[in-house]
């Protein structure tokens, strides 16, 4: 102890003389002001003669242009915000879009890949499309519902829905769901409804689900409400509720109505091939893995979000009405997202609204116009007698004429019934053969009188896309 006494004792000692020899070596003059250079001997101040040189000597300091080597602001060029750097491996933090939205859209594109085997390369995109746009739906006028069907159980419709939960803006993912939940979840905005094994809701077992049909048709709209009386009998009110939310849903083919596939992107799932297994689904991997790109999907929504609010996308020739509606905030996202995506999803509206619209989705009547046209072009005519239609019409191959669900074939009543919807009824016509006699049947031509009606040309033009130029008219 007494040593580092002695020690400190020391350091004092030389510091005692350091001073001493620094005093001793001062000059005799005072040192002098900074501003004005007046002597500080009768100042308290050890660099300035007053207050006011004070005063002076900081403004002077403040006026002056600093030599920083170049750091300074540079006044011709406008203010912005600072960048900040983005730790890859964490993914980009919240609101943050760090990469053009075509580069996003293909990260997410090939995230899905990893699990699932879509049965066309058009299915993956519209999908990740899909999922980006329920982060900005309450923006847009239209939010079309996403269907997932298949022949067989096990052909990936349930993992679409499990991949997009983690994906997609607030998911509600569900089997089982009152139209009395849903009117509550949609009171505080739109969130996203998933529905699996909605084959089980909709088919003649499933009870009365009118309600939820009606839901699901109305809330593809942003205006949409169902009103409901609320209270008791002696204070019942009328509240209208929102009913406007993205839906996707999934189920086996031939179960959903067809009120709903019309508002609807249908994609019929397949089997994988054997030997071609997509990557082992682990969920909790999956939802860590998608956090970041969910992110990076909110955050690129709320972007461009005026930009595809407002936008007139391109569409394909021959999408037209609810096609074109229910297609348009996917076309907007891709001309938003740049890179090769305008030509994909044009690509993709096409396969799946004109290329491969199968007749499962079609009314009977559309699929009646369909194959009389076909029947009219094959035989270049402009009228047919009822009884060579319907001759022709019972030994197509693949079709439903020759048992209309009933175990019987398409009849003459039953061929006038459906084609009266669309103004298209039966006339007596002149032969076209001389020696023929005048027939009964159905012409493509308008005809006026006591036989009017609009003829089935007009029904083509209005209910079926046009045909390719090459066929025959």
């Amino acid at each position: 102890m007494s040593a580092f006494i002695n020690t400190l004792a020391d350091i004092d000692s030389v510091i005692s003389d350091a001073d001493t020899d620094t005093t001793a070596s001062a000059p005799a003059t005072a040192m002098a002001c900074h501003t004005c250079g007046k002597s500080l001997a009768e100042s308290v101040s050890d660099d300035f003669c007053d207050e006011s040189c004070q005063i002076q000597w900081r403004v002077s300091l403040a006026q002056s242009s600093p030599e920083d080597g170049g750091q300074a602001p540079d006044q011709d060029q406008p203010e912005a915000a600072p960048v900040t750097p983005v730790a890859s491996w964490l993914g980009a933090p919240a609101g943050v879009v760090s990469r053009p939205g075509h580069e996003l859209l293909d990260e997410v594109t090939a995230f899905l890949n990893r699990f699932l085997r879509f049965p066309s390369e058009h299915c993956a995109p519209v999908v990740a499309l899909w999922f980006a746009h329920t982060h900005l739906a309450d923006r847009l006028y239209v939010t079309p519902r996403l269907i997932l069907s298949s022949a067989e159980p096990g052909s990936g419709k349930t993992r679409v829905l499990e991949i997009g939960q983690y994906l997609v803006h607030k998911p509600e993912m569900t089997i089982s769901m009152t139209t009395a939940a849903i009117f509550r979840l949609l009171l505080d905005g739109p969130v996203s409804l998933l529905f699996d094994e909605i084959d089980a809701v909709f088919s003649t077992k499933g009870g009365n689900n009118e309600d939820l049909r009606g839901l699901l048709n109305a809330g593809y709209k942003r205006s949409a409400t169902i009103a409901r009386c609320v209270g008791d009998a002696k204070s019942m009110n009328v509240q209208r509720f929102p009913v406007y939310a993205p839906v996707a849903l999934a189920g086996i083919a031939g179960h959903m109505p067809g009120t709903i596939t019309s508002r609807a992107i249908t994609i019929h799932m397949r089997k994988a091939a054997y030997g071609d297994d997509p990557e082992e689904f682990m969920e909790e991997d999956v939802e860590l893995e998608a956090a970041p790109l969910r992110a990076e999907l909110a955050a690129w929504a709320a972007a461009v979000a005026d930009q595809v609010a407002t936008a007139r996308p391109e569409r394909p020739d021959g999408v037209r009405n609810r096609a074109a509606e229910i297609w348009r905030p996917l076309l907007a996202l891709a001309e938003a997202a740049g890179g090769d995506w305008p030509a994909r999803t044009l690509a993709a509206c096409k396969h799946f609204v004109i290329d491969t619209a199968t007749s499962q989705e079609e009314s009977t009547g559309v699929q009646l116009l369909a194959a009389l046209r076909d029947l009219y072009a094959q035989h270049r005519t402009d009228r047919m007698r009822t009884a060579d239609i319907l001759g022709a019409l019972h030994v197509l191959e693949e079709a439903q004429w020759s048992d209309m669900g009933d175990g019987k074939p398409l009849n003459a009543q039953r061929l006038a019934r459906e084609l009266k919807r669309y103004d298209v009824k039966p006339v007596v016509f002149e032969p076209t053969n001389a020696g023929e006699k005048a027939g009964r049947g159905y012409v493509a031509y308008t005809t006026n009188g006591a036989q009017a009606q609009t003829g089935l040309a007009d029904a083509w033009r209005r209910y079926l896309p046009p045909l390719p130029p090459s066929a025959p008219v």
